[in-house]
C-alpha cells in the first residue's frame, strides 16, 4: 500500500510539473499566432487544426512537459496495479493542487482564498481516503471484456476528435470530459491486462487491453492538448478530474473487486466524493472573472505576465485565445 500511494503520488507530481510546462509552451505558441495575425490554425468552426496543435507541441517547455507526462504516466500504471482504482486515480488527479501551486512561480498567477480553501479539501479527502482504501481487487477480466474497452476507448476517442473539429471553440469542456474518460480507460486496461505478472511478451501483445491503453493514452493526450487551445480551460479541467476518477473509481469497485478497510466504507465514500468536488472546485475557481483583475495580456518579449488564479490569458484581437491549463490528466 505504501509504494503505491508513493508512485501515485510521484505520478500526480509529474503531471502536475508537466502541465505547468505544457501550458507556458502552449501560451509562447498562441503568442505567436497572435502576432502573426495568423487564422490559419483554427478549422473553420474555430477549433485548433493539427498544425497549430503541433506547433504548440514543438515548444522546448511542451516537449519536456510531455517527457513528463510520459514518466507519470508510467508510474501512474505501477499505481494502478497497486493500489484500488478509486484511490490511485483520485491521488494524481489531485496534479491540479500541485499544478497551481508551482504556477504561482512558473506563471506568475495568484491563488485566490477560494482555491486555497479547495487545496485544503483536496488534502484531508486524500487523507481520508488513505486511511479507507483496503487491498485492490484482482483484476481479472474475460477476453471479452478486454475487446469491449478497446472498443469504447476507440469510440470515446474518435468520437471526441471528430466532434471537437465540428463544434470547435463550444467543445472545450466537452474535450476535457472525453480526455478524462480517455486517462480513465487507461487506468482500467493497466489494471486488467495480461502477460505482466508474470512478463509473457506474446501474451502481451496479444491483449486488446494494450492496445486500449495506447489509444486512450494518446487520445486523452491529444484531446486534453486541444481543450488548453480553446476556452472555458478550466472548465474542462474540472471535466477531465471527473471523467479520469469516478468513471474508474465506480468501474473499480464494481467489475475489479476493489474495496475499503472492514467498516470504512463510509469514509472511502466520503472521501472520494469530498476528493472529486475539491479538484473539480480548484479548477472551476480558477477560471478568470471579467474585467481587468483576473486577466492579463502576454507581453510580446515572450515574457509571461501575472494572471487571475489558473485562469487564461486574455484573449487576442484575432479571436484566438491563449491557452492556459490547470492539470492533465495523464
Amino acid at each position: 500500500m505504501l509504494i503505491g500511494l508513493l508512485t501515485a503520488v510521484a505520478a500526480s507530481a509529474c503531471y502536475g510539473t508537466g502541465s505547468v510546462l505544457q501550458a507556458v509552451g502552449s501560451r509562447k505558441s498562441a503568442r505567436r499566432e497572435a502576432a502573426a495575425a495568423s487564422t490559419t490554425g483554427l478549422t473553420q468552426h474555430g477549433g485548433p487544426s493539427l498544425s497549430s496543435t503541433a506547433k504548440a507541441a514543438v515548444t522546448w517547455e511542451f516537449m519536456v512537459g510531455t517527457v513528463l507526462d510520459f514518466i507519470g504516466f508510467g508510474l501512474g500504471a505501477l499505481a494502478a496495479r497497486l493500489l484500488p482504482l478509486f484511490l490511485s486515480q483520485t491521488v494524481i488527479s489531485a496534479n491540479l493542487v500541485i499544478t497551481a501551486v508551482l504556477s504561482i512561480k512558473l506563471l506568475g498567477i495568484r491563488l485566490n482564498t477560494r482555491e486555497w480553501v479547495s487545496i485544503g479539501v483536496v488534502c484531508t479527502a486524500l487523507v481520508l481516503l488513505a486511511t479507507a482504501a483496503g487491498p485492490e481487487g484482482g483484476g481479472d477480466a474475460s477476453t471479452t471484456t478486454h475487446w469491449w474497452l478497446l472498443v469504447a476507448s476507440v469510440l470515446v476517442i474518435g468520437g471526441g476528435t471528430l466532434i471537437v473539429r465540428l463544434l470547435g471553440s463550444r467543445a472545450a469542456i466537452l474535450a476535457g470530459l472525453l480526455s478524462g474518460l480517455g486517462f480513465g480507460a487507461l487506468g482500467v486496461g493497466v489494471r486488467v491486462l495480461n502477460g505482466i505478472d508474470p512478463f509473457h511478451l506474446p501474451t502481451l501483445l496479444a491483449d486488446p487491453a494494450l492496445y486500449a491503453i495506447l489509444v486512450a493514452g494518446i487520445g486523452g493526450m491529444y484531446l486534453h492538448t486541444v481543450a488548453l487551445q480553446i476556452g472555458s480551460v478550466n472548465g474542462a479541467t474540472a471535466a477531465l478530474v471527473v471523467g479520469e476518477t469516478v468513471v474508474p473509481g465506480i468501474l473499480g469497485v464494481l467489475w475489479l473487486g476493489d474495496s475499503s478497510r472492514p467498516g470504512f466504507a463510509w469514509m472511502a465514500i466520503l472521501g472520494f466524493v469530498v476528493a472529486v468536488a475539491g479538484a473539480v472546485a480548484v479548477a472551476w475557481f480558477g477560471e478568470p472573472e471579467g474585467g481587468a483583475e483576473g486577466t492579463g495580456t502576454a507581453p510580446d518579449d515572450g515574457s509571461t505576465a501575472p494572471v487571475h488564479a489558473t485562469g487564461a490569458a486574455k484573449a487576442p484581437e484575432d479571436g484566438t485565445r491563449a491557452p492556459d491549463r490547470a492539470a492533465a490528466g495523464s
